[in-house]
């Protein structure tokens, strides 16, 4: 008799060993999938984070292809025309320029059901190539001409790097200039504030015909007793001493009590000036060094 207890009692130690150790993995199981489910603990969708971007609107001149599901017959390809419409089969005349791509899409299926031609209709247009809303840079870029604006929140840092940047002999002064609410509309911008703090500010939005004007950097001319006469980029904040550093330095026949700074004035004419080491200089600005006397 005892030896055949001490196997059925074995057998109920382990199946009470096996339905504990069961009941404490599904708790621990459990558990995580509780915390999943608790109210605000799972991520916020990247959409609600970050928000969807503007969507571009298409212009007179775009070139676009419309297709219609399970209705071939129906694709076209087109192009807007300057009065912002499009001629589709079945609908004739749609006005679509100034719309949203998903709105112009809608547009159409809304036609195709009100005159039951299709029950359910799904558009679907596809920009081929943009031509209806350009900017134009112009200037001291790598590559100056005209530039799509193939999303609606083109800013001018984008519309300066379609143009591959400034150039070697482009400063860091930006004119935008175009219409805003149909008045003129011009704005300076100094590059290197872009990349500060308040930078974002200035990077504007570019609209349909703005127009980037990217001037030439500022120089100095500097001859006389110099070792390298002739002209000189200006850098920002160069002094008096500097551009003389940037020149050569004096020759020995030269002496730092003849120079002399001529600088153009507000009228217009060119005023001899005596400036401090320390001095800032101007664009413009002509340093001569003269010959020392002994």
């Amino acid at each position: 008799m005892t030896t055949r207890r001490f196997p059925i009692l074995a057998t109920a130690r382990a199946v009470a060993a096996c339905s504990l150790a069961a009941v404490f993995a599904t708790g621990a199981l459990a558990q995580p999938q509780s915390r999943a489910a608790a109210p605000g603990a799972q991520p916020a969708p990247v959409g609600a984070v970050s928000g969807s971007a503007a969507e571009y609107r298409l212009g007179s001149g775009d070139a676009i292809k419309i297709s219609v599901f399970q209705n071939p017959d129906m694709t076209l390809e087109t192009r807007v025309s300057e009065a912002g419409t499009i001629s589709f089969p079945l609908l004739g005349l749609v006005r679509i320029g100034g719309l949203t791509v998903s709105d112009a899409e809608a547009k159409i299926a809304e036609g195709l059901r009100k005159g039951n031609f299709v029950k359910q209709p799904q558009v679907t247009i596809l920009i081929m190539k943009v031509t209806g809303n350009q900017a134009s840079v112009l200037g001291q870029v790598n590559q100056p001409g005209r530039y799509p604006l193939e999303v609606a929140d083109t800013r001018l840092t984008d519309l300066l790097a379609n143009a591959r940047g400034v150039a070697t002999t482009g400063g860091d002064l930006v004119v935008l200039s175009g219409t805003r609410g149909g008045k003129p509309f011009r704005l300076e911008v100094d590059l290197p504030t872009l990349f500060g703090p308040s930078g974002r500010e200035q990077d504007v939005i570019v609209q349909n015909g703005d127009v980037l004007w990217v001037d030439r950097f500022p120089m100095i001319y500097i001859y006389g007793e110099v070792q390298k006469p002739g002209q000189i980029r200006l850098e920002r904040g160069m002094t008096l001493l500097q551009g003389l550093a940037a020149g050569g330095g004096l020759t020995l026949r030269g002496t730092d009590r003849g120079i002399r700074v001529q600088r153009k004035a507000a009228d217009g004419k060119v005023q001899e000036l005596k400036p401090a080491m320390d001095e800032t200089l101007k664009d413009g600005d002509v340093i001569y060094v003269r010959e020392s006397l002994f």
